[in-house]
Parts: C-alpha cells; sequence; structure tokens
C-alpha cells in the first residue's frame, strides 16, 4: 500500500478561502506540517505557476493542482473537501472537491504512475461521488489506496490492447500494458486497409473511423493521463476506433506505426511539443491545450471525424516544417518571443560541443608545443616525420615527441573551432525548418565564414536559412515530387537564397559591424575592461545557462580564436566569462554549508554536488536553487558574478579553453589570481544568499486577518 496519502493529509469540509491562491496555500502549508515538503514557499511558489500556466479544474467540481519542486521531501497527496466550494477554472463551475499532487523534482518513475493514476480515477463518477459521501478522513484514505491498486480492474474503455483480449493481434497492440490505449477491443476492430475480413459470406460492416491521439502536460503527471481517459470515453460513446499516446513524465510508449499509417485523424491535446511528430506526418489534425481534452472529449472526437472527411483539413505538416505562428500558439501556448528563445538555444547548443572539445585541444596543443605552435603546426605534420622535423621549428623541453603532439592537437583542435559558425547558423535553422534546413544553415554559416561576418553573421545567416527552408518546405507540391523536396529541394533553393542574400547585401555590413565591435571590446583596458568584466559577469549570473549567459559565452568563444601573445583580450574575456559562470554554483554550495537551516532537504542535497558543478564551470548547478527563490538567490549570484568579472579583468587572467574550469588549469594564465577571484565572488555571493534569506523575508499577500482558519472535520 502507497504512503502517498495519510489521514492527516486529508480535511473534510472546511473553508479555504474564497480563490486558488488561498486554497494552494493551505494545502502547501499542510503537507509542509506534515514533513512531506521542506518549505511551504518553494512548493506554494510552484504549485501556484503551474495554476497559472493551465487551469486544474476539470468538470464534475474536482480540481487537481500539482507541481514537481524542490521542496518536496517525498511524492505526497493532500485532499480537501471544500465548503464553499472554490472557483479552480472548470467550465461547469467551482470545485469542492481537491486533490493537491506534489512531487519531487526528481519523482521516481513508479510514484509518477501511482499519481497519474489517481488523476485518472478522478474522471469516473462512482469515484467522486464516493469521496463526496466519505464521513471520514480514514475512508478517504482506503478509496484512494483502492484507486492506486498496483492492478485495479479496469473499465473496457481504459484497457490497454494486450489487457482486453489475450488472442488480440490489432496493429494497436503493445503488448505491454504501456500508455496506448484503446476505445475499442482489439477483437471487434475492423481490419487495416488492405486486409481481408474475415467472417464467412456475411457482408462486411460499415468501417469505424480510426483516430489515433497524443496527450502531453508539462509536468506530465496528472492533465496528460485524464484528457486520455476522457477521450477514450468521448471515442467509445461515438463507436470510434480509437488509440492514445501518454506523453507523459515515466517512459512512454510509442503507438504502432500500423495504427498510425491506418488513421484516419490525429488529436493532439498537448501543452508541450509532441514527441515524434513527425510520424503523424499528412493525418488531418484536431490541435489544442491538454485541458480541452478533458472539458470538451466528445467535441474533440467529432472534430476529428470532421476532419477526417474534410479534404481542406490542418494537417500534420511533412518534411519537419512547423505549424503557422497561430496554430504553434494555440496549441501549445508558446509565444513568438520564446519561439525565437528557443531557435537560437538550440543552434548555441549543438555549437558548444565544438567549441569546447576544439579550444581544450587548441590548449593542449599549446602546453605540449609552446605558442609558436600556431605557425609551425602545418610544417610539423607535413614533415611526416619525428626525427627529421624543419630545423627553423623550435623544441621544447618535451622534445619532438611534445612538438608533433602538440601540432596534432592544435591543428585538430583549430579545424574542430572552424565549425562555429557554420554549426551555430546550421542548427538555428533546424531549430526553425527542422532537418531541412540543415544544409542550408551550414552553407550560410561558412558564407558568413568567409565574408567575416563571424558570430553575429551565423545568427542572421542561421535566421535567413531557416526561414527560407520553412517556407520552400510549406509548397504545395506533387505527391511524387515530396520525396525530393527533403533531400534536394530545400536545400538547394534554400542555400541559394539564405547563402546569395549574405553574399549580395547582408555579409559586408555585418562584418564590418562586427570588426568594429570587437575592436571595441577587445580594446578596453584598465578601468574600461573593468567595467566590461563587471558586464560580463551579470550576464552569466543572470540566468544561469539561459539565453543572456549564452550570449555571454558565445561572444567570448567567437573570439577565442583570434587571441595571440600580442593580442591576449579575446582570452582574458574568456576567462572573465568562465569565472564568473563557476560562482552561482559554488556560492550555493557554500551557503548550504555556512546556513544549513536555511535551506530545505533538497537543496542541501543539490549543494553538495554543486561544488563539483562550479568546479566544472556548470552555471546549471544553481538551478535548482534559483527555480525555488529566484528573487534572492539570483541577485546574490550577480553579485558575486560581477566582483569575480571585475577581478579577471583586472588581474588580466587569461585562458585560451573555452570549458572545463578549475580542470582545464594548464591552459589558464595567471592561474592563482582565477582561483583567488572565484573565491571572492563565491564567498560574497553566498553571505548575500544567506543574509537575504534570513532577513529579507517574503510576506505572502494572501495572508490576510480576514483569512478564513483551517477546519478539519472529526
Amino acid at each position: 500500500m502507497t504512503t502517498l496519502i495519510n489521514d492527516d493529509l486529508v480535511l473534510l469540509d472546511t473553508n479555504l478561502g474564497t480563490d486558488t491562491t488561498s486554497v494552494i496555500r493551505h494545502l502547501a502549508e499542510l503537507i509542509t506540517k506534515n514533513g512531506r515538503a521542506a518549505e511551504v514557499e518553494g512548493l506554494f511558489a510552484d504549485a501556484l505557476a503551474r495554476e497559472k500556466k493551465t487551469a486544474t479544474g476539470v468538470p464534475g467540481g474536482i480540481a487537481i493542482p500539482h507541481c514537481r519542486s524542490a521542496a518536496v521531501l517525498e511524492p505526497t497527496l493532500a485532499m480537501a473537501r471544500l465548503n464553499p466550494a472554490v472557483d479552480f477554472g472548470a467550465k461547469d463551475g467551482p470545485a469542492d472537491i481537491i486533490f493537491f499532487i506534489a512531487a519531487p523534482a526528481g519523482a521516481d518513475n513508479e510514484h509518477l504512475k501511482l499519481l497519474s493514476k489517481l488523476a485518472r480515477s478522478l474522471i469516473k463518477k462512482d469515484f467522486t461521488a464516493a469521496l463526496r459521501a466519505a464521513a471520514t478522513p480514514a475512508e478517504i484514505v482506503a478509496l484512494v489506496a483502492d484507486a492506486l491498486k498496483d492492478k485495479p480492474k479496469p473499465a473496457a474503455s481504459t484497457l490497454a490492447p494486450a489487457e482486453m483480449s489475450a488472442a488480440a493481434s490489432g496493429p494497436g497492440s503493445t503488448g505491454n500494458g504501456g500508455p496506448a490505449r484503446s476505445a475499442v477491443p482489439d477483437h471487434t476492430r475492423p481490419p487495416i486497409p488492405g486486409s481481408t475480413a474475415t467472417g464467412g459470406g456475411a457482408a462486411e460492416p460499415a468501417r469505424r473511423k480510426r483516430i489515433v491521439a497524443v496527450t502531453a502536460c508539462p509536468t506530465g503527471i496528472a492533465h496528460t493521463y485524464m484528457a486520455a481517459d476522457s477521450l477514450v470515453q468521448a471515442a467509445q460513446e461515438a463507436g470510434v476506433d480509437f488509440q492514445v499516446e501518454t506523453q507523459g513524465s515515466g517512459a512512454v510508449t510509442p503507438l504502432d506505426p500500423a495504427v498510425i499509417a491506418a488513421a484516419d485523424a490525429v488529436i493532439f491535446a498537448v501543452d508541450v511539443d509532441v514527441r515524434g511528430k513527425e510520424r503523424f506526418a499528412g493525418k488531418p489534425l484536431v490541435s489544442s491545450p491538454v485541458k480541452r481534452g478533458i472539458d470538451e472529449p466528445a467535441k474533440m472526437i467529432r472534430e476529428a471525424i470532421a476532419a477526417a472527411d474534410n479534404p481542406n483539413a490542418h494537417r500534420v505538416p511533412h518534411f519537419g516544417a512547423e505549424e503557422t505562428a497561430d496554430q504553434k500558439a494555440q496549441s501549445s501556448g508558446e509565444s513568438l518571443g520564446a519561439k525565437v528563445k528557443k531557435v537560437l538555444l538550440t543552434g548555441v547548443s549543438y555549437m558548444i560541443p565544438f567549441v569546447a572539445g576544439g579550444g581544450l585541444l587548441i590548449a593542449l596543443g599549446f602546453l605540449l608545443g609552446g605558442f609558436q605552435i600556431t605557425e609551425v603546426a602545418d610544417k610539423i605534420l607535413t614533415s611526416n616525420s619525428l626525427t627529421n622535423l624543419p630545423t627553423d621549428i623550435p623544441i621544447k623541453a618535451l622534445g619532438p615527441l611534445g612538438a608533433y603532439l602538440g601540432a596534432v592537437a592544435f591543428k585538430i583542435g583549430s579545424l574542430s573551432m572552424a565549425f562555429l559558425v557554420p554549426a551555430l547558423a546550421g542548427y538555428i535553422a533546424f531549430g526553425i525548418a527542422d532537418r531541412p534546413g540543415i544544409a542550408p544553415g551550414f552553407t550560410a554559416g561558412s558564407v558568413a565564414v568567409f565574408m567575416g561576418a563571424g558570430f553575429l553573421g551565423g545568427l542572421v545567416g542561421g535566421i535567413l536559412a531557416g526561414l527560407a527552408a520553412y517556407w520552400i518546405g510549406s509548397w504545395k507540391v506533387p505527391r511524387w515530387l515530396r520525396g525530393l523536396m527533403p533531400v534536394v529541394i530545400i536545400p538547394l533553393l534554400g542555400s541559394i537564397l539564405a547563402s546569395g542574400a549574405m553574399l549580395l547585401f547582408l555579409g559586408a555590413p555585418i562584418a564590418a559591424l562586427t570588426v568594429g565591435l570587437n575592436n571595441w571590446l577587445t580594446g578596453m583596458s584598465g578601468a574600461s575592461a573593468v567595467v566590461l568584466g563587471i558586464i560580463l559577469g551579470l550576464m552569466m549570473c543572470f540566468d544561469l545557462g539561459g539565453p543572456v549567459n549564452k550570449v555571454a559565452y558565445a561572444f567570448a568563444v567567437a573570439g577565442l580564436g583570434a587571441g595571440t601573445i600580442a593580442n591576449q583580450a579575446p582570452w582574458e574575456i574568456m576567462a572573465t566569462v568562465m569565472a564568473a559562470g563557476m560562482v552561482p554554483p559554488l556560492a550555493m554550495a557554500l551557503a548550504t554549508v555556512l546556513d544549513k537551516k536555511r535551506f530545505s532537504l533538497a537543496e542541501r542535497e543539490n549543494g553538495k554536488a554543486a561544488w563539483l558543478l562550479g568546479a566544472s564551470f556548470i552555471s546549471e548547478g544553481a538551478i535548482p536553487f534559483a527555480a525555488a527563490d529566484p528573487l534572492r538567490v539570483i541577485p546574490a549570484s550577480m553579485l558575486g558574478g560581477a566582483v569575480t568579472g571585475a577581478l579577471t579583468m583586472a588581474f588580466h587572467v587569461t585562458s585560451q579553453a573555452p570549458h572545463g574550469g578549475f580542470f582545464v588549469f594548464f591552459a589558464i594564465g595567471n592561474v592563482a589570481m582565477f582561483a583567488l577571484s572565484i573565491a571572492v565572488g563565491t564567498v560574497i555571493a553566498a553571505l548575500a544568499v544567506v543574509a537575504l534569506k534570513r532577513w529579507a523575508v517574503r510576506t505572502p499577500v494572501d495572508t490576510l486577518a480576514t483569512a478564513a482558519p483551517v477546519h478539519q472535520a472529526a
């Protein structure tokens, strides 16, 4: 029997206020009071943020506020039967049955399955009726326990195909009781197109419509599965052959490709991107937020049936092209700004491995072969001999072998770094137009390098290539030409459009802007260099691996290859960015040691890992702390990062490696000052966050003198 809920986590016929904020706060307090969460504020903030994304009220007077939170110590259910009921956004009125589902940030799959199973039970009228009739918390706990049994007796409408009939062999059978679910037992399904019906000489009955669906929500705990079961029930009532793939928090069992191929239409009830959307390309599509799958399942089924018979219905795009902006916003709630950020971060994230590997190899080449290796690497490699190196090549203490290995490392690193701009542009285009955008993007990025437009040219070229590929991919073409579109037509025309624009119009102005910007930044010295260090430090700590952080990092690595013994400014910028980015996780780790009681148990555990993450220059190690308390963690981190940035620039610390933190000490110039700068910033940020947590206490706006007290029925 699960320990997700007990009598102390149940409130019956109680007044928890008149709005969702008040109810969620009271339940967060109840969970924390019972030792299931480390702090009220973090749990309350995470649950309220989830509620603001999508209202959790569902038909039948039910609401399921839920979240994953670093404040949660173990998966927990808290239940309240309200009097009066409170509006949680359901179309049929306020909710009197509230289940608060609180999952830890790293909840295991077994607990997530139990939580999702409870959510599915809440759409069953007999279950909710029993909840309203229960007289004591113990009865509620018993009802929940029965719903969460490992092998509950399923209704016919929610059986997985493999469970419905041992003899079933229809195309949708998963054979493992996975999330693909059917509204019609396999043995009653008509044959897929091309198969032969059996049944003697009887006439073949009229074929049912075949509809497939995908449901998904941001947390993957409740709405994903409730929408799936609501659609299953509606499809059964409509006489539709229906199967659904639930893309929840746990493992996903994909729909059988044969089922998808035979489907007449597809439903996407999702608040996030559909994984493997290309599997459904060309199918008539009905798309909406996941909550509509719970509120209006029958209407969505009717719309899918109508779309199946409508030759002009909107369809899942071919060739990786995305929906229009309006359709995308309708289906996932993603704004234009969020799309732009996602595209740019896609390019940067794919670019970084080229830079990280290449930069470290270049630094290793300098270590083995000396700084002259930049001038003599080609001569060493073309000599093809360790004993017959050219006489004008300087040999370090490591001897000919060191010089040769240094040349090898430097050359491989240089070639890897040369992919920086093409990879950036190629994967920006990929983020816009999927795989057909990669070739035009790489080509446009290479043109940007040829024109001297650098990092900015890569950004512009990638966007142009992606938009060109997206536009070409949206053309209506004959069926016989579709196979050539992604492999010939789109790469050819996309490259001509994007690269032609870069060569003829945009490359030269962007190159001039890039040269001017680099000259200004790298020419800073003295006080102005310190100011640059402060700016870079603030940027690195502002969003901990987000777009602002990535802009500062990308600027540093883009100039890394231009550094020389005579001009070490690009190396100083790289050292500043790396040092400042190491401060937030190290500071949070130190803060959990200085004042343990200000941090939850989960945060203290994260603090142990943050030591290594910070030392490795992984700023994201501070994200769990910032997510739980952004208004105190981020300002403190920015303060420490700004101090570290100023110090590294003032001390002229250099780094020839783009990543690695303390583990690339051999590539750091003035390594003692590098370590001191990080230590000073870390201490300042740690003390600042402890001080803010101790004295800058948040006063909840909903904790008013008029708030109703919490009462629990005996």
